[in-house]
């Protein structure tokens, strides 16, 4: 085995500080335990400070409660010269039974930094059938996010709309910070699922379940004291489902001169009190430019079609 750490187990308790009014985990939270399992197994591997340069393809299959027992496996898939690809999975299930549930499983891109530079990490050579399949699965996916990268780098989002759309802004805390003084990457992925379910939400008029968060894409740190806006706009309706474009921005606040921080897209499903799925209100864009994103929503979902195999609903092997 190489000497480097291929990845990291963390378990633990789900809490009911944790939990949304509703009693269960949002997106946000969980993609804070991913971006956190997700940085351990980085470092591990590069024996130094890393950054979340991306995290992609998170299908959220079941529901986390309050009281379950949540594993969180973050292994390391795939390298570059100076990036890592780590698959991260979340199971959950009841502590006293000792059964568990397969919640998400997604892929996180780290960037190993020493100094404020991107350094070199070892290579990555898969070891069992896991990680070779795993290692295949992380080719697929970087060929399907710079499709899709390139078509969101084509898109314009107008002031002129009438879309339903939240924007909430705040000083950035020292408590958001990991040790590297930079705010922690699944603290953003929480404040944007916030913003996110916001509108959804309201776009339902009832509760709203997360069903997918893709192209979590980090352009650039933000700071203790940065002003932090992060805007949320409908974008698309599908039957029962909405797609929400987020954007994040930050900056000093006494210039209010802002840049974007990140960008991507959540899609939640409405559902009754019982959490089964109903319909939502169909949007029909009037504006060219709510239109064109309207038609980018659509030629995304279909790329993710093409590219990308189904999430596998099976329990990954126990790793230590």
């Amino acid at each position: 085995m190489s000497e480097q750490r291929r990845g990291v187990t963390l378990r633990f308790l789900a809490e009911p500080f944790d939990a949304n009014v509703r009693g269960m985990m949002d997106a946000g939270k969980v993609l804070e335990w991913i971006d956190k399992a997700g940085y351990a197994a980085a470092v591990g591997w590069a024996g130094t400070y890393a950054v979340t340069g991306y995290v992609g393809n998170t299908h959220f299959v079941k529901p986390i409660r309050v009281g379950d027992l949540v594993v969180v496996q973050a292994r390391v898939v795939f390298t570059g010269t100076t990036s890592m690809q780590i698959v991260c999975t979340v199971t959950s299930g009841d502590p006293r039974s000792g059964e568990r549930v397969l919640n998400t499983q997604c892929i996180l891109q780290f960037v190993a930094m020493d100094d404020g530079k991107p350094v070199p990490v070892p290579k990555f050579f898969p070891q069992d059938e896991w990680e070779l399949e795993q290692h295949a699965r992380a080719v697929e996916l970087n060929a399907a996010r710079r499709a899709i990268e390139a078509d969101m780098r084509t898109q314009i989002y107008s002031e002129e709309t009438e879309v339903c759309r939240e924007t909430l802004r705040f000083l950035a805390a020292p408590t958001d910070v990991n040790w590297g003084g930079k705010v922690h990457g699944g603290y953003v992925m929480a404040w944007i699922d916030t913003a996110a379910r916001i509108v959804a939400e309201r776009w339902h008029a009832g509760p709203v379940s997360s069903v997918y968060a893709g192209g979590v894409r980090f352009y650039r740190p933000m700071f203790i004291g940065d002003l932090v806006e992060v805007d949320a706009r409908l974008i698309h309706t599908g039957n029962t489902s909405m797609h929400v474009s987020i954007s994040v921005r930050s900056g000093d606040p006494r210039t209010r001169e802002l840049r974007e921080t990140t960008h991507c897209t959540f899609v939640y499903c409405g559902v009754d009190a019982e959490g089964r799925k109903r319909p939502v209100p169909s949007w029909e864009p009037k504006f060219l430019g709510d239109i064109a994103l309207d038609e980018h929503a659509k030629k995304v979902i279909e790329l993710r079609r093409q590219l990308l195999r189904p999430l596998p609903r099976e329990l990954p092997p126990d790793f230590e």
